[in-house]
């Protein structure tokens, strides 16, 4: 079928195109929208969405009708492809999969009230005895298929995921009360839901309200660069009312139409994969993890790696309770038989052999060890020198909204043809946790003018490694911004004290000439850190650990209270009393 269309002013560029690329990636070699290419697409009769898989030669039709000449790329196979169902299987062996679905919205909109339904009419039908125990997710089943729902407290949990590189969501589902309207929450989730990429399905709740508004609703949303395709856009808008029920089928079948045209599927030949949704310790059990299984088939038997804990999974159970010996994509299970609690977000793989699994966690526990402390600007900063990064995300929060125009409007003028300035949420009030967590997951910087920081907030950057800016003067913001642009700001370099241990033995080796026997005084010593001999006031050395034992096995780390063997790489004139002070680099950039 032939695909025809006018000519832009990229007429005359040429493109590379390999022999199978989806709407997205040829939308981006292009640097036309997807949208436009959809467009033109559709005017072809040829139905499609950004992930829809495109040959070469519809590709080459497709990038000819904007005027480019078109020159086939010959293409290897890509080590460690984000994107295995395209780039390194036949489309022919791909199976489609369930949609997982979050809710997400304003506190008292109706999100727990109208999964309540969902959970109440859809479980209960096709699962006897309904669901026995919370494990975060579940599955219902409508018009023969199936969706999954992720049972998160909010779009901060959401967002969490993402942070920590589990992308879950294919659709979110913004619940707005129709007699409330959009409110600060619901602004944040839109932003969320935007930077996940994700389709946005709008529930409009509570239409049995005798106030609700639903035109105030619509306008509010269009106000927020969410369009409903009443009003030309593209997003679908779902009239409901969780008291009553009513809307509750139309917006699932909502669900499966934007499912079909994601066009969402997987290969079973992959192999087993998936993200802890929920962990916890079973007082029976032992260590239990809620997984979401997102490729391949976890079976019981499997050996599975999960962040830094592993084994054999003995048992899994699906949402309603029940045992069951194998699970597909797209489908939440818990499972029994890892040696410890996985974290959240952490990403399970299976492996052919538990001594494979074995090494591949104590390379990760090394590995997190020896990890730079340097916050996630730095990365960015990296990674943009590298020409890898083409835009760089802020989170910005003001005391008064007069201020966040001014402000948005300057940084957004800082882009150049290297770098965007991307401003991903803006709002007025302290800089809070969520805000922080949105600029883990967009590797962004979060500033604040004339507004600090909750505390809970300063305690997620510390640990997710986020820069929080503040600043009384616009100028201030202007230029410090435009300095990292340019890579003007040069960070500084501290040194950490992680532990002390004092010198009470000393013995000699036939391998490694003397080591020291020491007790570990305070905090925690290990073999990533550095050292200094303290002798006195006197600093005699400073080196790196050569070798750390407890009794006669190599030990990773040492915690106070505990007495050790230390060997120094080129120091050997230990003297009782000595202290050894053991110590990371940090870099640290100015506020």
């Amino acid at each position: 079928m032939a695909v025809t269309g006018k000519k832009t002013a990229t007429q005359n560029h040429s493109v590379e195109i390999p022999p199978q690329l989806s709407v997205r990636e040829l939308s981006e070699l292009m640097e036309v929208t997807s949208v436009s290419l959809i467009k033109q697409l559709m005017r072809g009769g040829i139905m499609a969405n950004i992930n829809q898989v495109l040959d070469f030669q519809l590709a080459g039709r497709l990038a000819s009708s904007f005027g480019y000449e078109v020159r086939r790329k010959a293409v290897t196979k890509r080590a460690g492809s984000r994107r295995p169902d395209f780039d390194e299987l036949s489309a022919g062996s791909l199976k489609p999969r369930p949609p997982v679905v979050t809710i997400m919205g304003h506190v008292d909109h109706g999100k727990t009230r109208i999964l309540d339904v969902i959970r109440q009419t859809k479980v209960m039908e096709s699962e006897a005895g309904g669901i026995t125990q919370h494990i975060g997710a579940y599955q219902v089943e409508v018009n023969d298929h199936r969706i999954t729902f992720l049972d998160t407290p909010g779009h901060e949990a959401f967002t969490t995921m993402r942070a920590r590189g589990a992308q879950l969501t294919d659709i979110a589902v913004l619940v707005v009360a129709a007699d409330d309207g959009v409110m600060p929450q619901t602004l944040e989730a839109i932003d969320h839901a935007k930077a996940a990429g994700v389709p946005i399905v709008v529930a409009m709740n509570k239409m049995d309200k005798d106030n609700a508004n639903p035109d105030r609703v619509k306008q509010q949303l269009a106000e927020a660069n969410l369009l409903i395709e009443e009003w030309g856009g593209e997003v679908v808008l779902v009239p409901t009312s969780a008291k009553n029920g009513d809307g509750i089928d139309t917006l699932l079948e909502t669900l499966l139409l934007v499912a079909e045209i994601e066009d969402l599927k997987t290969d079973p030949r992959l192999p087993a994969g998936g993200v802890v949704i929920e962990s916890r310790m079973d007082k029976q059990r032992g260590p239990m993890a809620t997984v979401l299984v997102q490729t391949g088939i976890l079976r019981v038997g499997d050996i599975a790696v999960i962040g830094g804990t592993w084994g054999k999974i003995k048992a899994m159970y699906n949402y309603a309770g029940k045992q069951i010996k194998k699970s597909g994509p797209s489908t939440p299970v818990q499972l029994l038989g890892l040696a410890s609690i996985a974290q959240v977000g952490d990403i399970l793989k299976t492996f052919p052999s538990e001594q494979q699994a074995r090494n591949t966690v104590q390379k990760r526990i090394d590995a997190a060890r020896e990890q730079s402390q340097g916050s996630r600007l730095q990365t960015v900063l990296d990674q943009i020198n590298k020409g890898k990064v083409k835009d760089f995300n802020v989170v910005l929060k003001a005391d008064v909204q007069g201020s966040l125009e001014p402000i948005r409007t300057s940084l957004e003028q800082l882009s150049n043809e290297e770098v965007k300035v991307r401003v991903i949420h803006s709002g007025t009030g302290n800089i809070t946790g969520s805000d922080v967590m949105l600029g883990a997951t967009s590797s962004g910087l979060v500033v604040g003018f004339n507004v600090s920081a909750e505390t809970g907030a300063r305690r997620v950057a510390d640990v997710e490694g986020v820069d929080i800016r503040s600043y009384a003067v616009i100028y201030d913001v202007i230029d410090d911004v435009s300095k990292i642009l340019r890579g003007m700001v040069e960070p500084t370099y501290v040194d950490v004290i992680d532990g002390h241990a004092e010198v009470r033995n000393i013995f000699s080796t036939t391998k490694k000439g003397r080591v020291a026997g020491v007790y570990v005084t305070e905090g925690k010593i290990a073999r990533s850190h550095k050292v200094r001999v303290l002798r006195g006031k006197e600093i005699v050395c400073e080196t790196t650990v050569a070798s750390l034992k407890r009794f006669k096995d190599d030990a990773s780390e040492v915690a106070a209270g505990y007495e050790c063997g230390v060997g120094l790489n080129d120091f050997t004139d230990y003297a009782e009393g000595d202290i050894l002070e053991f110590y990371h680099r940090e870099a640290k950039f100015a506020a």
